[in-house]
């Protein structure tokens, strides 16, 4: 081995070394957040407050290290790649570290430990999160791609918990003589503990990166257009959307007042157009949590759909579009409109 692949060698073990150390404080700290909130054990809460600042430190030590690496080695292909993705495990695993602080920072504020209700979702939620941030960690120090897809694929979605957690906390606020500072702590504790999720996910998709050098694909939104019949409007939408951005999207539509078949003068227009048959007939609105959080996007084509939904999911985004019920051509026109300028909202101006 030569003098220059020796010194290569040896910054990059001291890199792993120091990625390592961080990463094993960092669990540490969340593990300690965790088990202070769980007991309200302010002095545990106070001391992990503290130790996020030896946290900070060897961050930044990572950070100038990887500097020093790329001007010491010039490096490319997969010596570029590793170094470039410590650079954002490194962001990562601060974020972590934050989320522990901002754990023990409310857990400090509380006036008791969590309601018996609430504690158990603080169980199940932060060894969720626990156990797939030791798996992100892990992949990434062995290089493992599949260990590291297998983490990511288990991390599943958050949101139907997070909203069953601020159910039982409206509950807890109405039945309970707790003050109200309490439950606003509570809800920021579980925000935490879900972004910790997020983080070890961007972790996995990192060490993919270091592995393969595959990189995360562009998001593939799903988008429902909707309105009362479903027989022409929200067809056009979709068969627009459908043709001009196939790769950006999943596009399915729905009614609350669903008709039996296509309007007839609308299946001719789509035919005319070039636009196809629909992709389905005329369907019913599941007006369900589950079946709404599934959407990126609901497009509403006419006012109503509001009045159809007891809660909108906490991660869909609802937009209500006011549109005058003119020609069909004059309604495709406006349609076409607005959802270019929504998929290029979405992903940007090279949208397809």
């Amino acid at each position: 081995m030569s003098h220059y692949e020796e010194r290569l060698s040896l910054d990059l073990e001291a890199i792993r070394s120091e990625l390592r150390n961080v990463g094993e404080q960092v669990q540490a700290g969340l593990d300690d957040a965790i088990r202070a909130l769980q007991a309200h054990d302010r002095k545990l809460a106070s001391e992990t407050i503290l130790g996020d600042m030896s946290i900070n430190r060897a961050i930044r030590r990572i950070d100038r290290l990887c500097h020093a690496f790329v001007a010491r080695h010039l490096p490319s292909a997969g010596h570029l790649r590793f170094i470039s993705s410590v650079l954002r495990v490194n962001v990562a695993l601060e974020r972590v570290g934050d989320y522990a602080v901002k754990i023990s920072r409310e857990t400090v504020q509380l006036s008791a430990s969590p309601p018996a209700s609430v504690a158990r979702h603080v169980e199940q939620m932060s060894h969720h999160a626990q156990n797939l941030l030791s798996h992100a960690i892990e992949a990434f120090h062995e290089g493992n791609a599949e260990m590291a897809r297998g983490a990511k694929s288990v991390s599943g979605s958050r949101d139907s918990t997070f909203s069953l957690v601020f159910r039982d906390l409206l509950r807890v606020g109405e039945g309970s003589d707790r003050p109200l500072k309490d439950l606003l702590s509570l809800i920021v504790i579980f925000n935490a503990i879900e972004r910790v999720g997020d983080q070890a996910k961007n972790i996995c998709e990192e060490t993919i990166f270091v592995a393969t050098g595959e990189t995360k694909g562009p998001k593939v939104y799903d988008v429902l257009f909707v309105d009362e019949r479903n027989d022409c409007a929200t067809q056009l939408a979709a068969a627009f959307a459908h043709k001009v951005f196939p790769g950006s999207g999943r596009y399915t539509t729905a009614g609350w007042g669903a008709a039996p078949s296509v309007d007839p003068g609308c299946l001719d227009f789509m035919e005319q157009h070039g636009l196809g048959a629909p992709q389905e007939a005329p369907a019913a609105l599941d007006p369900s949590h589950a079946a709404l959080a599934r959407y990126d996007v609901i497009v509403a084509l006419e006012p109503g759909m509001r009045d159809q939904i007891k809660e909108l999911p906490f991660t869909t985004v609802l937009l209500e579009w006011d549109m005058e019920k003119t020609s069909v051509e004059e309604r495709y026109k406006e349609i076409c409109h607005r959802v270019r300028a929504l998929m290029e909202t979405l992903r940007g101006e090279g949208a397809d």
